[in-house]
């Protein structure tokens, strides 16, 4: 747990980097962020019941970001603090919160198209559906990896590539004499990725492949189950259209070594119409039944899951959904919009028709095949921005649940009770300060 004192060193270091920097660096930057979010929750996540009373609560991110830029390299340091209202006292000796560096990197460029990126930093690419650095969540997500660069703004095509090794932190120094054994944090031991884009006249085209390899949590050795995942993302626009398609296959095998065999396909049309534009489209999300012998279930490991799969996170966020320990998959039918009300606001429309892909099985009733249907949600957005750098977001999500629900849910509800979720979020973040020290 980092102490108050811990704190203020901490940020007395940042302020002394930001100087040192001013005297170092031809460009030299600077931002924060307050982002307090307030939530009701009545079945967010999963279904609530008549015996259980709804959350309430409000979270607080706060960011501070400094960074400098010469010819040749550029460094950026990004700290933050996520905290509840009333997690602590008014006057405290210790304090619950999260303290971290969200980023903290830095980049040499061997030329002005090439460059190495080391540190811990977000991956957000296409649409984040698989890399994505989680914004909605506070804490947001980051890696820490070797990242390289090559991006031709010309020829307008990019091409990334990042690799990364973790290892448990351990006792103090000696940190490490023998083995590389990773338990006890959820995440890859090792990781490598590769990302191309292409931008035509009217067509953009990404291609990924990452390969994920996780500790074998039956195993005291240093076994490693590898995960490979092959995508194709591309959009196209016809007139006043726009066409998108996404494919994903996974295979490898997963962290207790079972085989995996496993796919995403997304297909999506937008259109303009007199009041505003409409989104229709569809995502099958493969799942492995009760009857499968592979791991059938796609797994979209570092995607910001929230903004695709309706956003009271009912699916694919840290929230599982499935039967006998087996992800069920989905099947997310949509229609989506956005009203302009005028110039400083608007508003939000989703609505999802969720379904199983595979056969779902009442386990109180001698196993007895049930109802693919999952539910229908309903989310409402408010955006308003009042001035540069101040939002204000107002969020009203409804789930129709069928009784199916029920059944992939790992903790017990009521399809029947009244699930809602309603939150308001106001962003700070003010223009970020540049100062160009090369004029001066």
């Amino acid at each position: 747990m980092i102490t108050f004192y811990q704190r203020s060193a901490f940020f007395t270091l940042v302020w002394v980097f930001m100087v040192v920097a001013q005297g170092l660096a031809q460009e030299f930057t600077i931002g924060a962020q307050i982002r307090p979010r307030g939530e009701f929750r009545n079945g967010f996540k999963t279904l609530t019941d008549e015996d259980r009373d709804a959350a309430f609560f409000i979270e607080q991110r706060s960011r501070i970001f400094a960074g400098f830029r010469t010819d040749k390299f550029r460094v950026k340091m990004n700290v933050q603090d996520i905290r509840v209202w009333g997690a602590v006292d008014q006057v405290f000796k210790s304090d619950p919160s999260l303290f971290n560096v969200y980023e903290a990197w830095g980049e040499y460029f061997f030329t002005s198209k090439f460059s190495l990126r080391l540190g811990r930093m977000p991956l957000d690419y296409d649409n984040a559906r698989f890399l994505g650095d989680l914004d909605w969540a506070a804490q947001g997500r980051s890696h820490d990896l070797a990242l390289f660069i090559y991006e031709d703004d010309t020829a307008q095509w990019k091409l990334h590539a990042g690799t990364a090794f973790n290892q448990a932190a351990g006792p103090p120094e000696p940190i490490r004499l023998a083995n590389t054994v990773y338990t006890g944090v959820n995440n890859y031991k090792a990781m490598q990725f590769a990302w191309f884009q292409k931008r035509f006249s009217r067509t953009d085209l990404s291609l990924l492949f990452q390969n994920d390899g996780r500790q074998v949590t039956a195993e005291q050795d240093t076994t490693v189950a590898f995960r490979q995942t092959y995508a194709a993302i591309a959009n196209h626009k016809v007139g006043k259209m726009t066409l998108g398609g996404e494919f994903y296959y996974q295979g490898g095998r997963n962290a207790v070594d079972n085989e995996i065999s496993a796919f995403l396909a997304s297909a999506y049309i937008t259109f303009k119409t007199n009041l505003t534009p409409l989104t229709l489209g569809m995502d099958h999300v493969s799942g492995t039944s009760l009857t499968d012998t592979k791991d059938n279930s796609f797994a979209p490991l570092y995607g910001t899951n929230h903004k695709f799969y309706g956003l009271m996170d009912y699916f694919y966020v840290g929230n599982f959904h499935g039967q006998a320990a087996t992800a069920s998959g989905l099947n997310d039918i949509f229609v989506k919009t956005n009203w302009k009300l005028n110039d400083k606001a608007n508003l939000v429309g989703h609505l999802h028709y969720f379904s199983s892909p595979v056969d779902l099985y009442d386990p109180s009733d001698n196993g007895q095949e049930i109802e693919k249907y999952l539910g229908t949600e309903v989310d409402l957005v408010l955006v308003w921005r009042p001035a540069d750098g101040f939002t204000v977001n107002l969020g009203y999500s409804q789930m129709f649940a069928g009784s199916s629900m029920e059944a992939i849910k790992a903790t017990p509800g009521d399809h029947t009770a009244l699930n809602n979720w309603a939150w308001f979020m106001v962003n700070f973040a003010p223009a970020v300060f540049r100062q160009d020290f090369s004029k001066n």
